[in-house]
């Protein structure tokens, strides 16, 4: 089993704002140690909406580039 926990978090892109569950490894202490890790260029979120929109969608991978703010909820 993987060790670390999920952390809710709100990102906004140019077309969309997903609300999800990022995994941060035990390695991590934060999620923008996630974030800003050089060598991924996606992050992948869990249990997401859209839009705060009624479809879940249980898993979304982001590309890193296309994030224009990410925060805690």
């Amino acid at each position: 089993m993987n060790e670390g926990h999920q952390v809710r978090v709100k990102v906004r892109t140019v077309h969309a704002v997903y609300t999800g569950d990022l995994f941060v490894p035990a390695k991590r202490k934060r999620f923008s140690d996630v974030i800003n890790d050089p060598e991924s260029t996606f992050i992948n979120l869990t249990d997401v909406r859209m839009n705060d929109g009624p479809e879940k969608i249980e898993h979304l991978s982001l590309n890193k580039y296309l994030i224009e703010s990410i925060r805690n909820v």
